[in-house]
């Protein structure tokens, strides 16, 4: 879902490049959970129905400055993949918001489709607040 709101805003956040990658994903590429799609359609983000998941790849760690995890559990599985000599920085996707009460965005996966609603509210409030500086996403964060 995050994938899909920050392709849309890339230019203005000033990001080069948008994509998404599991740390725990499966090995088997699966469609975009439809739940997903119906609440990113109903908010007007257009979703390639060709997108399918993929772990995370060494070589992403190259490719990307910039990584954000959406949990604790993903941030400390990146932590552990990432090459020692790799420049990409690693960070929570809600790092440096206030007032949300959390700083992890919920997996809404084996929920009721009310969390996809949820999280693509909390991805939108991120995208909103984006900070100039992406030195936000990564200090402090401890997993």
């Amino acid at each position: 879902m995050a994938e899909a709101v920050l392709r849309l805003r890339a230019g203005e956040l000033g990001l080069t490049e948008v994509s998404s990658a599991g740390v725990f994903a499966s090995s088997k590429a699966h469609p975009v959970d439809k739940r997903a799609l119906a609440v990113l359609e109903q908010r007007g983000y257009g979703m390639d129905r060709r997108w399918r998941s993929r772990k995370v790849r060494p070589e992403d760690f190259d490719t990307h400055d910039l990584i954000l995890a959406m949990d604790r559990q993903v941030l400390r599985g990146l932590r552990a993949m990432k090459p020692a000599v790799s420049p990409a920085r690693l960070g929570l996707f809600l790092a440096g918001m206030t007032g949300l009460g959390l700083d992890e965005v919920p997996d809404p996966y084996y929920g009721a489709g009310s969390g996809f609603v949820h999280v693509l509210d909390l991805i939108e409030a991120r995208v909103h607040t984006w900070p100039r500086d992406a030195a936000v996403f990564h200090k402090s964060v401890t997993a």
